[in-house]
């Protein structure tokens, strides 16, 4: 690591926001708070303007291999956000192989987003606060994220179709009511093929539960294999009981979490549905706060198999334990 790179990094950290608290009861919780790596303003160059251009074109990582974008999360030890990374702080690699970074980005770009809410009837006394979580959540978008809307109990419905409008999804949930089973995982299937008509090549999925799956037609095997041709990155946010009287039930929060990490995304789960606000509140600022690395496998075979991605950061091991969040690989497309 250059001189330069180190007297920066030590800087940085000199600055780093003090994460706030709001009590024992968020001892789990990540704070909204970012942790600032290098805070000075960068312009847009060539590279930069590159990478947006390709970023403009959906679906690059299904149909071909040539160019891999890889949406990354880093946070810090208290589950802060860290941003002013540069590109020299990463290594990518593809099975095991690393790849140059063509492009780097940092830029605030649209993400096409769909929202699963779980309507069945144990969310009876939680939609209230579910509905607060998702303005929350909004209110964090960059202005120009599309939004759908999907609810479950025996089945999924979409409730509202992509808008840009978050006033239409929250107009939507005042007039749903909780009643049934939880169908989780035929959302999920839902959501990934609404996905097919979204508009920007970011993609995520924010996923309100209080419970696992008992009344899906999909397996977890099926949806778990059509994520992972999906390009979506997965938050998931569940309440769950104290006590619960199903297998289902006690299975939902690794399921959630299973699903979430093999994205680049997270899982969280709470105790009570008051904290969800807090919590959609801090997804909503990690996907604005997301690093982008592009670049172009040294062996681009296009033979529909699936390519694992790592990636690495390189820094000074006297700074902080950071954590990286990124998808875990992608399916190269066949010609």
């Amino acid at each position: 690591m250059s001189p330069k790179m180190r007297a920066n990094l030590l800087r940085a950290f000199v600055f780093c926001a003090i994460a706030q608290t709001g009590g024992a009861g968020f001892a789990q919780i990540p704070s909204i708070d970012q942790a600032h790596i290098n805070s000075r303003e960068r312009t847009v160059d060539l590279a930069s303007a590159a990478y947006s251009a390709s970023y403009a074109e959906a679906g690059l990582i299904r149909s071909r291999a040539d160019l891999v974008l890889v949406p990354v999360t880093i946070t810090d030890d208290r589950n802060r956000p860290v941003v002013g990374l540069e590109q020299d702080n990463f290594q990518l690699f593809e099975n095991k192989k690393q790849q140059e970074i063509k492009h780097f980005g940092t830029e605030d770009m649209p993400v096409s987003i769909g929202i699963l809410v779980d309507t069945s009837g144990s969310m009876s006394y939680k939609l209230d606060r579910a509905r607060d979580a998702i303005a929350q959540f909004c209110e964090a978008a960059n202005p120009q994220d599309e939004f759908f809307l999907i609810t479950f109990a025996d089945a999924p419905r979409l409730t509202t179709d992509f808008t840009n409008r978050p006033e239409n999804i929250e107009s939507d949930l005042l007039t749903v009511r909780s009643k049934g089973p939880t169908s989780l995982l035929d959302a999920l299937y839902m959501s990934i093929d609404k996905m097919r008509s979204a508009r920007y090549a970011r993609r995520a999925l924010l996923i309100l539960s209080d419970g696992g799956d008992n009344h899906s037609r999909y397996s977890e095997r099926d949806v778990k294999a059509a994520i992972r041709e999906a390009d979506v990155t997965i938050y998931a946010v569940g309440t769950y009981d104290r006590y619960v009287t199903t297998q289902e039930e006690a299975l939902g929060p690794e399921l959630l979490r299973g699903l979430a990490s093999s994205t680049g995304g997270q899982a969280f789960s709470l105790n009570s549905a008051n904290e969800m606000p807090r919590v959609t509140q801090e997804i909503g600022m990690r996907l604005r706060h997301q690093y982008v690395l592009a670049y172009k496998p040294l062996s681009a075979a296009h033979d529909g198999r699936w390519h694992k991605i790592s990636v690495r950061l390189r820094l000074p091991k006297k700074f902080p334990f950071l954590h990286v969040e990124a998808r875990t690989g992608y399916y190269a497309g066949g010609e």
